[in-house]
C-alpha cells in the first residue's frame, strides 16, 4: 500500500498544473484605463472587469486571444465608438475563441463600407449576455464559421442599421449553431430585427417588435433555412415596416444548409399593418413547416406554404391581449379563443417543443406554468399574474 501511494504521489507531482486565468481591471483608478489595453494585456483564459464609471469612447480594437471574459461591473460600462473603428470592421473584432462578453453597451459603429458592428465575430463561439448594442450599422456581424456556436441572451438591441437593407440589429452568418434567447430587438433601421444563416436556429422567448415608427423590413429572417426552432416569442410588425413578411424562410434556398425543418410552436405574431404574411417560406422548402399554437393577430396570410401543418393557431382580430397599444401581449381574461385552446406541442426534430418559459419584459424570463390545457400564443393566463411586475412596456 506505501508503494503504492508513494508512486500515487511521484505521478501526481509530474502532471502539468493548471493555472486559473487572471483577472485584469479597468477603469478609473484601476490598473488599466480602458477596455482595449487590458484585452492586450490579456492572456488565454482571463477575465477582464470593466468599471462602469470609466470613460471609453473611442476605445476599439481587435484581438486573438482564445478564452477571455469581459464583464462589466458597478453598472454597464459604455463604449461609444466615437468615429473610430478597429480594422474598418467594428467597435471590437473578436478572431479569438470562446469568448464571453457580459453586460456591455455598445455604440455608435459607422465604417466607410457601411457594415460596421458593435462586434465583429471571427473566431469560434462566442457568448452575449446582459448586453446593450444600439445605433451602429449593426449590433453583431457574426461571420462563417461552420463550427461556432453564438448564444446571445438577456440583450438588447435598438436602432441598428446603416438604412440600406443589409444591415440589422443583428446578423448572424453560416455558424453551426445560433441559440438566441430572452432578448428585445426593436426599432432596426430598415434592417432585419434578427436575420441567421446558421445550420440550427432556437429562437427562443423573445420579444421583437417594430413598435410606432419602426421601419424594419423583416423581423426574423432565416434566409438559408436550417434547422430552426421558434418557441414562445413576441413578434410585432409595425405599419411602417419596410416589408408585409414577418418571419422569412428559405428565401435564398438552402446552401450550404440541409435541414429544412421549421417548427413555429407557442409565439404571438401581431400584425399592426393589417396584411401580409406571418411565415414566409421558400418555395425550395421539401419538408411541411410545423405552425402550432400561435396567435396571428391583425390581418395577412399565416403561411405561404401551401402544405404547411398548422394546427390549432388563433388567426383574427379580436381583442385579446392586455394593453397592446403599448405591446403587452399578455392574455386577457376572457380570450376564450385562446384561452385552453391549444394543444400538447409535442417534439419535432427529436426536441420537445412544448414552451417553458414566457419572455419578461425587459429582457428576462420566467417559467411559464403549466394550467390546463395549453393555451394559444407566448403567455399562458392567468398564470401571467406571477410576472406581472416584470412588465414596463
Amino acid at each position: 500500500m506505501a508503494i503504492r501511494a508513494g508512486r500515487c504521489a511521484i505521478a501526481c507531482c509530474l502532471l502539468p498544473l493548471v493555472a486559473a486565468g487572471n483577472t485584469l481591471h479597468v477603469g478609473p483608478g484601476q490598473a488599466y484605463a480602458a477596455p482595449c489595453a487590458a484585452i492586450a494585456a490579456a492572456g488565454a483564459g482571463d477575465t477582464i472587469l470593466i468599471e462602469a464609471a470609466g470613460a471609453y469612447d473611442g476605445d476599439v480594437c481587435a484581438w486573438s486571444t482564445n478564452g477571455l471574459t469581459l464583464r462589466g461591473v458597478n453598472g454597464r460600462p459604455h463604449i461609444d465608438a466615437a468615429g473610430n473603428d478597429a480594422q474598418g470592421k467594428a467597435i471590437w473584432v473578436i478572431s479569438g475563441n470562446d469568448t464571453t462578453i457580459d453586460n456591455v453597451e455598445l455604440s455608435g459603429c459607422h465604417v466607410p463600407d457601411a457594415n460596421g458592428a458593435g462586434i465583429r465575430q471571427q473566431g469560434t463561439n462566442l457568448t452575449v449576455r446582459n448586453a446593450w448594442f444600439h445605433d451602429n450599422e449593426n449590433g453583431i456581424l457574426a461571420g462563417e464559421n461552420i463550427a461556432s456556436t453564438i448564444t446571445i441572451e438577456h440583450s438588447e438591441f435598438a436602432h441598428n442599421g446603416a438604412g440600406d437593407g443589409y444591415s440589422h440589429n443583428l446578423y448572424i452568418g453560416h455558424v453551426a449553431r445560433l441559440v438566441f434567447r430572452y432578448n428585445w430587438s426593436h426599432g432596426a433601421v430598415v434592417g432585419h430585427l434578427l436575420k441567421s444563416r446558421a445550420a440550427r436556429n432556437d429562437i427562443l422567448y423573445n420579444r421583437l417588435t417594430g413598435e410606432a415608427g419602426g421601419s424594419e423590413s423583416y423581423e426574423i429572417n432565416l434566409p438559408n433555412g436550417g434547422l430552426s426552432y421558434v418557441i414562445g416569442n413576441l413578434v410585432e410588425q409595425p405599419s411602417t415596416t419596410q416589408n408585409g413578411a414577418m418571419l422569412d424562410y428559405l428565401s435564398e434556398g438552402l446552401g450550404p444548409n440541409t435541414d429544412d425543418r421549421l417548427f413555429v410552436v407557442n409565439n404571438t405574431f401581431v400584425n399592426d399593418r393589417g396584411s401580409g404574411t406571418f411565415l414566409q417560406i421558400g418555395a425550395t422548402a421539401t419538408t411541411s413547416a410545423v405552425a402550432r399554437n400561435n396567435i396571428f393577430h391583425g390581418g395577412g396570410t399565416p403561411s405561404s406554404q401551401a402544405n404547411a401543418l398548422l394546427d390549432h393557431n388563433y388567426i383574427g382580430n379580436a381583442a385579446l391581449f392586455v394593453d397592446a397599444a403599448h405591446y403587452d401581449y399578455r392574455l386577457l381574461a376572457g380570450a376564450n379563443a385562446v384561452i385552453d385552446a391549444g394543444v400538447a406541442p409535442g417534439s419535432g426534430g427529436g426536441e420537445p417543443l412544448a414552451p417553458t418559459r414566457v419572455y419578461v419584459h425587459p429582457v428576462a424570463a420566467g417559467a411559464r406554468p403549466v394550467l390546463g390545457a395549453f393555451d394559444i400564443g407566448a403567455y399562458e393566463w392567468p398564470g401571467d399574474a406571477i410576472f406581472e411586475d416584470g412588465f414596463d412596456g
